[in-house]
């Protein structure tokens, strides 16, 4: 049985020095892999709110600065409960500019956080496509990098 599921959400590409910041996921189609910070635009949420409302829960960086990068969608597919779902993924991405606080390395999963074990920087030229987000690879390709 395939079903389809849209799913809309706002994220942030965080680079320094070829390093760049990803949460390590714990459900949905990106269970297991390494994906972009940020998620689900609420209801009556304006996608930059989201942005800084999913950062914050996912790595612990309170986001101070920020600019319009790109929107973009992909298409996994995500094989769960013995059912086949065809995602369409949705997303609004911006470029982070300027943050404070410290990264939260491990994050536990609860009501707020439920797909984040914690975030880390990520060697650019280092990361394999089979191990990245369809998002996070669509973003850094975008941005000019070639990934295995």
């Amino acid at each position: 049985m395939e079903i389809e599921h849209k799913h809309l959400g706002a994220y942030g590409i965080l680079i320094e020095n070829n390093k760049i910041l990803l949460i390590k996921k714990k459900t949905g189609p990106y269970d297991g892999k390494l994906d972009l910070p940020g998620g689900t635009i609420e209801f009556n949420e304006k996608p930059y709110d989201t942005l800084k409302r999913e950062f914050l829960e996912e790595t612990g960086i309170d986001i101070t600065e920020y600019e319009l990068f790109d929107a973009n969608s992909a298409n996994p597919i995500w094989y769960y409960q013995n059912k086949i779902i065809n995602v369409h993924h949705i997303g609004i991405f911006y470029k982070i500019l300027k943050y404070k606080n410290k990264i939260k390395k491990k994050i536990k999963i609860d009501k707020v956080n439920d797909d984040s074990l914690g975030a880390d920087f990520y060697d650019i030229s280092k990361l394999k496509k089979e191990n990245l987000s369809d998002i996070t690879i669509l973003e850094l390709e975008k941005l000019g990098y070639n990934l295995e």
